[in-house]
């Protein structure tokens, strides 16, 4: 099913706005090097076709995929390694509905949008997500 079959219609004042997910559907933007396989860099891309996979990434995307959320991969790989990474993220069976090429390199990521943002770090273990209270920067008027 693709991310669009989802999405529901969303009025504000009577105007039609972007469509969300229904609230018990997640949108995940997942990374891939150092994420759910072997960080490489796009300066070894002939490594990228043998990544060593993390297998509980594997079964946790699995699982999430399974339970209708949306899978998309957003990668600071470049276009040039589509066809590889499509082909690696085929064979190592994982499920997605989206890959996005070209994401900002270097980290430090902060993401301003109209849509709720949730960011999670990956750091070593790929499970389940658990509600956590957290202190987070917004902007001063929220």
């Amino acid at each position: 099913m693709q991310n669009d079959e989802k999405l529901e219609d969303t009025y504000v004042n009577g105007e039609k706005i972007s469509p969300v997910l229904p609230e018990d559907i997640k949108n995940y933007l997942i990374d891939i090097d150092g994420t759910i396989c072997d960080d490489i860099p796009n300066e070894e891309p002939q490594r990228m076709k043998t990544a060593k996979v993390y297998p509980e990434a594997q079964r946790t995307i699995n699982k999430w995929f399974a339970e209708g959320h949306v899978i998309t991969f957003f990668t600071s790989r470049t276009e040039e390694h589509r066809k590889v990474t499509e082909d690696w993220l085929k064979q190592h069976d994982f499920p997605f509905h989206g890959l996005i090429m070209g994401k900002p390199r270097g980290g430090n990521y902060h993401w301003i949008d109209n849509h709720i943002v949730r960011a999670t770090r990956y750091s070593g273990t790929f499970s389940d997500l658990v509600k956590k209270n957290v202190n987070i920067e917004v902007f001063e008027n929220s």
